[in-house]
């Protein structure tokens, strides 16, 4: 656990470049491609399949309070606050896997819900149906927007423990963000400069 955490804090860069969707690809094709049904991939955020979500007992054995859906809504994967019961927070984001999907108006709403779940001391499920487009791209915007870890390092930090290959329309919007949250960081530097 103490293992990645240091690992993907060195990760942290207060500047970065921005990566081509092609350099993406081929980091993402370099990883292992191993996975289990879940994976803790950031200390106590977990990222997963639609086999571990329907188990409620294996997600009360690993202490889950909060479940994020990446895939709310379609035929593999219908998650609510009902199944869960009264212990879990539930959030559900009905996003297609397809690179067509529009996905980043959910970067932010996901990044804050998985935020105060953590903050407040709870443990985070993120899945999807196969866990490793959808609910990856979500996980790696959560840690661009509340650990200032660029895209690339991002992608790195979740492959320590769990293969992962967002779309490439996901990645494109990954991409913007990356870039977003670097402008926002050059405008700050220069405001507390000025």
């Amino acid at each position: 656990m103490l293992y990645i955490n240091i690992s993907c804090m060195n990760l942290r860069e207060e500047c970065w470049e921005i990566p081509s969707l092609q350099d993406l690809e081929e980091v993402l094709h370099s990883a292992p491609s191993s996975c289990r049904h879940g994976d803790e991939v950031w200390p106590n955020l977990f990222l997963g399949d639609m086999f571990m979500s329907h188990d409620k007992f294996g997600l009360y054995q690993l202490g889950i309070t909060h479940v994020l859906n990446a895939s709310h809504g379609k035929l593999c994967c219908k998650g609510s606050d009902d199944f869960y019961g009264t212990t879990v927070k539930y959030y559900g984001v009905p996003a297609n896997d397809l690179p067509t999907f529009d996905l980043s108006p959910y970067f932010y709403p996901a990044a804050e819900f998985i935020h105060q779940a953590l903050t407040s001391g709870g443990r985070v499920f993120v899945h999807c149906a196969v866990g490793v487009s959808r609910s990856a791209a979500l996980v790696l915007a959560y840690l661009m927007i509340h650990h200032h870890l660029s895209l690339l390092s991002s992608i790195r930090c979740v492959q320590q423990k769990r293969w992962i290959f967002p779309n490439r329309g996901f990645l494109r919007q990954l991409i913007g963000l990356d870039q977003k949250l670097q402008d926002d960081v050059r405008e700050n530097t220069l405001n507390t400069e000025s």
